[in-house]
C-alpha cells in the first residue's frame, strides 16, 4: 500500500477531498519526522510507538573485500507495534490464511 492508496481510502471514508487528505497525511508524517529528529518519542495508543534508539559503534566487515570498517555510534528510528494491533492482525490472518 502506498501513501496515495492511504489518501484515497481516508478521503472516501471522511468526505474530505484528496488534496485536503493528502495535506493531513503529509502533516502527520512531517510531525513524526520532526519529533523523532528532536529525540522525542511518539505513542499512539492501540497502534504503536515511534522511538529513537542509539546504536553503539562497532567494527563491521566489507563483504566484498573482507576489510574491517569502523561504524560509529548512530541513532535509528524504531517502531514498536502495540499489543492490540498485534492481536488484531494475528487473529485476522489466522482466519483468512489458516
Amino acid at each position: 500500500m502506498t501513501k496515495a492508496d492511504i489518501v484515497d481510502i481516508i478521503a472516501s471514508g471522511t468526505g474530505l477531498t484528496k488534496v485536503e487528505t493528502e495535506a493531513v497525511v503529509d502533516g502527520f508524517i512531517q510531525t513524526v519526522i520532526a519529533s523523532l529528529r528532536d529525540g522525542k518519542n511518539i505513542e499512539i495508543r492501540g497502534f504503536g510507538s515511534f522511538k529513537v534508539k542509539k546504536r553503539k559503534g562497532r567494527m563491521a566487515r566489507n563483504p566484498r573485500t573482507g576489510e574491517q570498517v569502523p561504524v560509529q555510534d548512530h541513532y535509528v528510528p524504531i517502531f514498536k507495534v502495540s499489543k492490540e494491533l498485534k492481536t488484531v492482525v494475528n487473529d485476522n490472518l489466522k482466519k483468512t490464511l489458516g
